[in-house]
Parts: structure tokens; sequence; C-alpha cells
């Protein structure tokens, strides 16, 4: 009888260890965005204020990313993957998000290569694949980038990159050369929901 009931307990308990999971993931992931846009994991970068929240497919080897960062309405943030495994800014296929220009309030997605530090920021196409045209929004004081990349040789470890600078009328300007600036860049797993090196992720 001891067994039983002990069994019986089971299925309550597995639901609400989900439900617990579930109000984590609510919490976390979906606390700062709109309605209809949720993610199975995030973590909290550790410079610029920034945020990734992540939905990693195993079985063709994409990630829905979604990158959000504090910032003045004319300015811009960037987020990407260094595909050369360098842990530097330099080759990086970055996202960068500013206002169009039009003078409309709309946002708009940069996507480039960053050849150099003293990139041209030429609007084509990255090293990896993106299988989805990238959008970009801002709130709240706040971009945020949407966006679904085929992560670099199929392997869900990436050197990210992120970075956050000033603007004017829908030019982008160059970021700072000091302090948290020079600090934006962090390995990380997709899959197993882990910053290398720091234990900031929160996943379900």
């Amino acid at each position: 009888m001891a067994r039983r009931g002990h069994s019986a307990w089971l299925p309550l308990v597995a639901v609400l260890l989900f439900a617990a999971a579930a109000a984590t993931t609510e919490g976390c992931c979906s606390g700062k965005l709109p309605p209809g846009r949720s993610f199975q994991r995030c973590t909290s970068l550790p410079v610029l204020g920034a945020s990734l929240y992540w939905t990693y497919h195993p079985r063709n080897g994409t990630a829905d990313v979604a990158f959000r960062a504090p910032q003045s309405s004319g300015g811009w943030v960037a987020w990407g993957i260094n595909g050369n495994q360098s842990a530097g800014m330099v080759g990086a296929g970055v996202f960068i998000a500013s206002q169009d220009g039009a003078g409309a309030g709309a946002v708009a997605v940069l996507t480039t290569v960053l050849e150099s530090y003293r990139p041209s920021l030429t609007n084509g196409s990255l090293k990896f694949d993106v299988p989805v045209p990238p959008a970009a929004e801002y709130v709240d004081g706040a971009y945020t980038i949407y966006a679904t990349v085929a992560l670099p040789m199929n392997s869900t470890v990436q050197n990210t990159v992120w970075q956050a600078g000033p603007g004017s009328t829908g030019a982008i300007r160059k970021h700072a050369t000091s302090g948290q600036n020079m600090q934006s860049v962090q390995k990380l797993d997709f899959l197993a929901g882990e910053t290398i090196g720091a234990s900031n992720s929160t996943t379900p």
C-alpha cells in the first residue's frame, strides 16, 4: 500500500516541477518580450545591460534568437556570431538594429561582416545562413533584434559578440573603445544553455 501511495504522488510532483519550470521560463525569457515571442532559454550578458533569449532546434542546427539591449532611440545595438571560432569582433557576422533614417521611428536591421576594426558596414550576406529575414523593434528604451541563424559548422558552442553605440538620423557611429564596449564577447553553448566561463544562464 505504501508503495502504491508513493507512486500516486509521482504525477503530482511532475506537474509541480513543470509548473515551477514554466514560471521560471516566463519570468526570465518572456518578461521583457512582447506577446507571441517566447524562447526556451535566456541569459543576462555580462556587460552593456544586454540579454539573449534563444531556442535551439537540433533537427536542423538552427537557433531562434532575440537580443535585447538598452539604448537611446537614436543609437544602435548589435549581436552576432564569430563563426571563425575567434573570440573577437573581427570576422563576426552581426545584426545591427537602428532607426531607419526615414524619420518615422521605424527600426531597420543591417546584416554585415566585421572585416576589420574599421568595418565598412556594408549590408550583405553573412558567413552563416539566416533562414528567416531578421527583424527588430524599439520599445521601452531598448532595442530587440529577432533572428534565426544556422549555427556555423553545426556546432552548438559559438563565440558570440554584441555591441552598442551612438547614431544620428539612421547613421551608425563608432562605439566607445574602452570599458564595457571592449568586453562584449561570450562563448555560448546553445544546446546546454551555458555561457562558458560564466554561470548566469537560466533554463526551463
